[in-house]
């Protein structure tokens, strides 16, 4: 996953750039980078490695060798970006938000050009290299950026910083998010609403699916209306989107309290006795306090999530260091542990590797029981949208195991699978109960997939529901 951020503003963007920027920290880890756009100096570029030090860190003395007005950086987990081109359309630098499954098949129409690509060190093209070849082959940046949405098969939303200001443009069916801030002297561009807000900007806008825009410091335009059709990420609400972001008008900790209110409501219908509510921290934090205001059972934190030092878990490539640093993040209190029935509330389960090792942990601190409350559906199939998950393979996702042990093969049938995904088939319970004893939990029951789009609040069509039901 990425963010991005951009600013054009009337006297130096730098301030709010760097900090912009930094507002993003939470979608990814690896690489970040800073593009800027004076009259007097040009273009001026920084890229660094994040993996082991923060964006504030590796930028902090970069700040006083850029130079502008215009300017625009992100943080990926990811390739090198914002690149700078050249092209006839001038020089501009591009950062964006993708996932290209058509890469290849793109790369070879290009090259058809008999231009060249640089390869990076896996093997692989530079995506947003990519986008920016596709814009390329069109005579203006309006047409480029339509044809470059139109031929990508996935998802793309992009930021473009030019001399005539800054271009922005969302997925064409808005599977991610870009919204346009507003001050006295200065307009931005933003994937998360709130990293203007502490730097004085007010919400202009979000754009709508295939929207362009342009701006500069004293106006946004329009060059492309919005798309009617929308599929937005639902995951953003349940487990990406930091607790501060609204998206579509919808706030991520007010849908994770739904969330958390709909789950118990399900659970009244059950004779299940639980002592505390807890949530796995810090996603599914939000959606325990739901689910203890709606139930009446206390809410508590029977273990704490030390961060200071301990990178995010999901970004070492290696399944075992990335367990080992899980399992260390979290400290067990035992006095709140001890002799308890616990329910706990996750964002999701994926492999399921993290979750059984902390049940396992809290068996051991003394708890008398753990009910195991996932915060949306069993995911089912690997996202084809956005690079939101390190898995490699769809038979890495838990229930996806389960199903083929349950069927003695490896299941490809999307409507066996679909079959599975009905809360209401007995194939969904043989395959929740094989989860929970897999996992070891005294109960499981997951978020029915109605109920979770009911608790974003906008018309369930405009919501992506690929991972959960395969439906495209």
């Amino acid at each position: 996953m990425s963010g991005f951020f951009g600013v054009a503003s009337k006297d130096s963007c730098i301030f709010d750039l760097y900090f912009g920027i930094d507002y993003h920290s939470h979608l990814g880890t690896r690489r970040a980078g800073i593009a800027t756009y004076g009259k007097d100096t040009g273009f001026k570029k920084s890229i660094h490695n994040i993996s082991n030090s923060p964006f504030r860190t590796k930028f902090e003395n970069d700040l006083d060798k850029f130079e502008g007005n215009y300017g625009i950086g992100c943080i990926s987990d990811y390739e090198a970006q914002p690149i700078l081109v050249r092209s006839h359309h001038g020089a501009y630098a591009i950062s964006t938000i993708s996932k290209i499954n058509n890469a290849e098949q793109l790369v070879e129409e290009v090259l058809k050009g008999r231009t060249h690509f640089f390869q990076m060190s896996t093997g692989e093209i530079n995506p947003t290299e990519l986008v920016a070849a596709l814009i390329n082959q069109k005579d203006n940046f309006i047409e480029g950026i339509q044809y470059a949405l139109d031929v990508i098969d996935g998802s793309l939303s992009l930021l473009i910083v030019s001399d005539k200001g800054i271009y922005a443009a969302r997925d064409k069916y808005g599977r991610t998010p870009v919204i346009i801030g507003k001050k006295e002297d200065a307009y931005c561009a933003t994937f998360e609403s709130f990293a203007f807000l502490n730097l004085g900007y007010t919400l202009e806008k979000e754009l709508g699916p295939g929207e362009i825009v342009v701006f500069n410091e004293n106006q946004c335009r329009t060059l492309v209306d919005p798309n009617k059709e929308m599929k937005i990420c639902t995951f953003l609400w349940v487990y990406y989107g930091y607790p501060s972001a609204t998206y579509e008008g919808i706030n991520v900790e007010d849908m994770r309290y739904n969330c958390g209110k709909l789950l118990a409501r399900r659970d009244k219908e059950k004779e299940i006795h639980i002592d505390v509510v807890a949530g796995v921290p810090d996603s599914g934090t939000a959606h325990a306090v739901g689910y203890a205001n709606e139930s009446g059972i206390p809410f508590s934190r029977p273990f704490i999530k030390y961060t200071p030092t301990w990178p995010r878990s999901f970004m070492p490539t290696i399944q075992t260091k990335r367990n080992l640093i899980a399992k260390m993040k979290l400290i067990p209190v035992h006095e709140l542990i001890a002799g308890k029935s616990l329910l706990l509330i996750d964002d999701s389960i994926v492999r399921g590797t993290q979750l059984r090792e902390t049940t396992e942990f809290l068996y051991e601190s003394g708890a008398k029981e753990v009910h195991i409350r996932p915060a949306c559906p069993p995911l089912l199939f690997g996202c084809k949208y956005l690079n939101f998950s390190r898995s490699t393979s769809e038979l890495e996702l838990i229930a996806r195991r389960v199903i083929n042990e349950l069927e003695g093969y490896e299941v490809t049938d999307k409507a066996l699978l679909q079959e599975y995904a009905n809360p209401d088939s007995e194939k969904y319970e043989a395959m929740i109960e094989g989860i929970r004893q897999k996992l070891k939990f005294t109960s499981l029951r997951y978020h029915r997939l109605d109920d979770m789009l009911d608790s974003v609040g906008i018309d369930h069509c405009k919501l992506c529901t690929y991972c959960w039901d395969g439906n495209e």
